[in-house]
């Protein structure tokens, strides 16, 4: 691949992820606001966020109290003073979490990567076992455009389609692999989620559809 196409397929990246003004940064400012609707005592709230980010609560048009949020890297943002930074597996909580009630469990496409039925299956015991109120966000399925390598259907394709596009396509997600074996991994950490499936994850919460050009998304569970 060429420096020009990778030049190109940033700056197409960009206009979809990275700016402010960016699809996904209306979607994501969109959702928030449906979340204070679901949550308006939010700013009164202590909220454990799984697999999240200091820029996603830093950015975001209402903050809580407090925000704890548990990933397995570190993060790329300094946090300020009213969010707690954790190194941790959502799936495998560790000890000083166990037990520990917060007002809100939030999560925002995080399930979809943290590696089959079993695994999501201890990530949803996470979020039930911390809180009795949840806002588990994930990419739909059936979506015709896949949101992490923003290809038409990537995800219908046979997985060594799926490699071969991944290692050559300029806007593929995070830092993109550059032969098949690094792509490999990647392509297999992914497995988007369907309204059965979170519907089985989450079987007494409230099951939101967002919507663009009036397809279904991005699929929200929800208990308030």
């Amino acid at each position: 691949m060429t420096t020009t196409d990778q030049d190109l397929g940033r700056r197409i990246r960009q206009r979809f992820i990275g700016r402010p003004d960016s699809v996904n940064t209306k979607l994501r400012t969109r959702r928030f606001h449906l979340l204070l609707e679901r949550f308006p005592d939010l700013p009164d709230m202590e909220v454990i966020d799984l697999g999240g980010s200091v820029r996603t609560w830093t950015r975001a048009p209402a903050r809580p109290a407090h925000v704890h949020l548990l990933n397995l890297e570190p993060p790329v943002d300094e946090a300020p003073d009213w969010i707690t930074v954790q190194l941790g597996d959502a799936c495998d909580l560790p000890s000083n979490l166990a037990g520990r009630r917060f007002d809100l469990v939030f999560s925002n496409s995080v399930i979809e990567h943290v590696g089959g039925h079993e695994m999501r299956r201890r990530f949803a015991d996470s979020v039930h076992g911390l809180s009795e109120r949840h806002w588990v966000q994930a990419p739909y399925q059936y979506f015709p455009l896949e949101p992490h390598w923003l290809f038409p259907m990537f995800q219908f394709l046979p997985v060594p389609v799926q490699t071969a596009v991944a290692a050559r396509w300029p806007l593929s997600w995070g830092v993109r692999p550059r032969t098949r074996a690094e792509a490999l991994p990647k392509v297999l950490e992914i497995e988007l989620m369907t309204r059965t499936l979170m519907r089985y994850y989450f079987p007494g919460s409230e099951h939101l559809s967002e919507r663009l050009f009036g397809l279904r998304k991005s699929l929200i569970a929800v208990r308030s």
